[in-house]
């Protein structure tokens, strides 16, 4: 896994470079440089095993490197989910079998940023490297089911909604999830912490916007296994490869004095 991601970042970084050589010379960007900027953004990730929101904020050092601020909400899947019809009412939602709760995890976390690569034209591509650490925490809602149980003796069903349990599959079957609000009374949390690592391709053709692909790893962990499924294969240590788009805005824009005409061009 490690082997693979390392040769991904690797094509990512020889592309995104490649391509800023090979489109992006002759076109002299003429605006106003911030070299010294802090910066403001947003995410979406998409990650090995879910998908989630970021918030980032990157306070500068010097030209070149900054100390960022990271804040990720994400929905963890288990690598066993597999949803599947109701039997009893096929038009109620799919669900997945076995599954006790839903995982979100929160990782506010604190790392570095290094440009590597800067661009000097329009439409030109940055390119940077960063990590971020730091504590992460799961929160587990239970999952609640509606299932239907035979009475023998009046030849009818009888509907209870119930957490999943080995007494549904012997007695019952599951006609549908039950309401997505049910059992936030009964959270539960479960600490850890992680580690990011990436690679940021920003590409904004203005230099007080922010657009970026990132791709990279994530290495989490928690004090015991995150009982998402009704099975002992639940994972205490997750590596998530992921890729995000990230939109932003310079938060110090007074570094440029005054705007300049290619602004008003874009």
């Amino acid at each position: 896994m490690l082997y693979l991601m390392k040769r991904f970042l690797i094509f990512c970084s020889l592309f995104f470079v490649t391509g800023n050589y090979i489109f992006a010379q002759g076109d002299l960007d003429l605006q106003g440089k911030v070299f010294y900027r802090n910066e403001k953004s947003i995410a979406i990730l998409l990650n090995s095993n879910g998908f989630g929101l970021s918030g980032r904020y990157a306070k500068r050092i010097d030209a070149a490197n900054k100390t960022i601020y990271d804040l990720d909400f994400v929905f963890l899947k288990h690598p066993k989910e597999v949803k599947q019809p109701s039997q009893f009412n096929p038009n109620a939602s799919s669900f997945v079998y076995g599954k006790q709760y839903i995982a979100f995890n929160l990782r506010p976390g604190i790392g570095k940023q290094k440009e590597i690569f800067r661009k000097f034209d329009v439409g030109g591509i940055s390119v940077r490297r960063y990590y971020t650490v730091g504590p992460s925490l799961s929160i587990l809602k239970p999952i609640y089911y509606d299932v239907q149980y035979y009475i023998p003796s009046s030849r009818t069903y009888e509907e209870k909604t119930e957490k999943f349990s080995s007494n549904i599959s012997q007695q019952g079957g599951i006609k549908g999830r039950a309401s997505f609000f049910k059992g936030f009374d009964e959270l539960k949390f479960i600490p850890g912490a992680y580690a990011k690592f990436g690679l940021s391709f920003e590409y904004s053709k203005l230099d007080l916007v922010i657009h970026s692909i990132d791709a990279g790893i994530i290495v989490e962990g928690f004090v015991e296994k995150l009982p998402i499924m009704a099975t002992k294969e639940n994972n205490q240590f997750y590596l998530t490869l992921f890729v995000s788009y990230r939109l932003g805005k310079v938060v110090d824009p007074n570094a440029i004095k005054k705007k300049t005409k290619s602004e008003d061009f874009f």
